[in-house]
């Protein structure tokens, strides 16, 4: 199963149950004006300004939170592009004779890196990727040590070379980081909760009506859900609709400029 997919299921998910309880708590609604057509007019708004106050604060922490997630993992890419042309480029200082075998160290970890998310939904190969990232990481900073230790290279090459390759390691953790960062599940498990709560106390409100508000009750559910759908999205972004594989066009790039 697609996330894709279980993203469209739970949205569908949601909005039928906002239906549901649209409907529940309209018929809780008519049953109490039965028994107590004074009271049942009273006290409920206070709860019901709670209730969806605290439902606004949570979309808008979580819709936030999400965008900026997504905003970070894409300029990660374009940081991450640039620490290793940064690092590429200052093999020029290493021995001419070590520096072939350390270019081409750098082709496989553009190689690598750019297949690294490109099928995130098939774990296994993402953990190989990484596994390989890692291995050929020590490859690169072994040779690249042993070239600056020779006599013949220039004394300041170490100064520029090693935070080089230090920052490029760095940047392929913090991706990796970056990727698996999300909020707790039981945020989404809260929000979906908040939008079935509000669903009942909107149905509630709609008892003092002849006939049921379609109109409303479809905007709300569907806004409620598409909102939940977005925010999902948002959070992994290699998998659903609202993407960052356009990003990885500058990894492509410098991949071509270097091999």
């Amino acid at each position: 199963m697609t996330y894709l997919f279980k993203e469209m299921l739970l949205a569908g998910g949601l909005f039928l149950g906002m239906l549901l309880f649209f409907e529940l708590g309209r018929q809780y609604g008519v049953a109490r004006r039965r028994r107590d057509p004074v009271g049942a007019e009273k006290g409920s708004g206070p709860v019901e300004a709670a209730i969806f106050g605290l439902l606004g604060l949570l979309l808008a922490f979580t819709f936030s939170g999400a965008a900026s997630r997504f905003e970070d993992r894409r300029h990660l890419i374009t940081e991450e592009a640039n620490t290793i042309g940064t690092a590429y480029l200052r093999i020029d200082l290493l021995p001419p004779d070590t520096q072939p075998a350390i270019r081409q160290l750098f082709v496989r970890y553009l190689n690598t890196r750019t297949d690294a998310y490109r099928n995130a939904e098939d774990v296994t190969t993402t953990n190989t990727k990484a596994s390989e990232t890692a291995a050929i990481q020590g490859e690169i900073w072994s040779k690249a040590v042993a070239a600056l230790h020779r006599p013949d290279t220039a004394t300041q090459a170490a100064i520029l070379v090693i935070p080089a390759l230090n920052a490029m390691i760095d940047i392929a953790t913090t991706r990796g980081t970056a990727m698996q960062n999300h909020p707790p599940h039981v945020v989404f498990v809260l929000l979906a909760a908040l939008s079935l709560t509000s669903a009942l106390l909107a149905g509630h409100v709609m008892c003092r009506t002849t006939v049921r508000s379609w109109f409303y009750m479809l905007l709300f559910a569907g806004a409620m859900s598409v909102t939940f759908f977005v925010i999902l999205d948002l959070e992994y972004p290699r998998f659903g609709l609202i993407r960052i594989d356009e990003a990885d066009q500058v990894l492509i790039e410098l991949h071509n400029l270097v091999r």
